[in-house]
């Protein structure tokens, strides 16, 4: 089984080729930018095959036939035509669609851009696939920020609660579900899409709020940062679950989710930002003042996320495995090495 994962330098990029390279009889592609950084893969080390964009596809072909290898291939999705040539030369069963512009403050500071990446991208993937012929199982990387504006009395958020995205982010995410939703009753793409909860563990990026907590407490344990942590919203709760555990969720997905349906997945416990950095100052070496920076504040915030998992459980048997101590020690450790 050959699986393509579109943002494998990323943070669940990542580890989904870690978890994928686990299973028997599976060969694992990656496509990635020009300018992506390939830090989150420096683990790989030499079982990291990376193939520079711009070659055709007998080239590909030949170069990517390295048993265990993970062939990263250079691609951009926003250009059809190099998508339409990496679908061609791998050829794949399954792909999982993660890459995007996630960041949400980023979305209102760019909002253009990031419809390009994701909207416009997951358009050029699909017509890809239909121009070539191919008939994979596709996952799309949906978000719970599409509920956005979430009452009380609606918690814990079931697939049928209505979408009220609050952020330019969140909106692509709608439509790039919609999307899948369309392509699938139109030309029988076979698109499964999850609404993936928050998602931590080693790798993420330094801008998410639990990482970039976790570098500012590494930062100071080092004394290279005074000894003042600071914070924006410490008031909101998030549905946190292991990114390790989020990845054998994705798999699962293909493997006995329906086409054409969206499934959550989230551990279905709700915590506040405060109680998740409680735990990362329990784990400090050092005593850290925490200030509040108006500039982390965004303009409107999801307030209150909180999974009901239940359809993907019933559909897959999966639950998470992780504990939250465990993923926030490991994050912190993960810092404490880069530093």
């Amino acid at each position: 089984m050959r699986a393509l994962i579109t943002g494998i330098t990323g943070f669940a990029g990542s580890h989904l080729a870690d978890y994928l390279r686990t299973l028997d009889d599976v060969e694992v592609f990656g496509i990635y930018r020009w300018r992506s950084r390939l830090d989150n893969l420096h683990h790989l080390g030499s079982d990291v095959n990376l193939i520079e964009p711009g070659l055709s596809n007998s080239e590909i072909v030949r170069k990517s036939a390295i048993s265990g290898k993970v062939n990263i291939i250079g691609c951009d999705l926003r250009d059809i035509t190099s998508m339409k040539k990496t679908l061609e030369a791998v050829r794949p069963d399954r792909i999982f669609h993660l890459a995007s512009q996630s960041y949400v403050p980023a979305s209102w500071n760019a909002p253009a851009d990031t419809f390009e990446i994701n909207v416009i991208g997951q358009i050029n993937l699909f017509e890809a696939i239909r121009d070539t012929g191919l008939d994979p199982l596709v996952h799309i990387a949906g978000s719970s920020e599409e509920y956005g504006m979430v009452y009380e009395d609606e918690l814990p958020i079931k697939e049928t609660n209505p979408l009220r995205p609050l952020s330019p982010y969140a909106v692509t995410k709608v439509a790039q579900e919609k999307l899948a939703y369309q392509y699938y009753m139109s030309y029988g793409l076979k698109a499964v899409t999850s609404r993936g909860f928050n998602h931590e563990g080693p790798r993420r990026g330094e801008v998410f709020v639990t990482s970039n907590f976790a570098r500012q407490i590494a930062m100071i344990e080092k004394g290279r940062q005074e000894p003042v942590l600071c914070v924006g919203d410490l008031s909101c709760r998030r549905d946190w679950t292991d990114v390790r555990d989020m990845v054998k969720a994705y798999h699962l997905l293909l493997e006995k989710g329906q086409p054409g349906d969206v499934y959550n997945i989230g551990s279905g416990v709700t915590r506040t930002v405060q109680s998740m950095l409680d735990l990362l100052l329990q784990n400090a070496k050092v005593s850290i003042d925490v200030r509040q920076d108006p500039a982390r504040l965004r303009p409107s915030d999801v307030k209150v996320l909180q999974a009901d998992y239940s359809k993907f459980k019933a559909a897959t048997g999966w639950e998470p495995f992780i504990p939250f101590e465990k993923t926030m020690k490991d994050l912190l450790d993960y810092w404490r090495e880069r530093i």
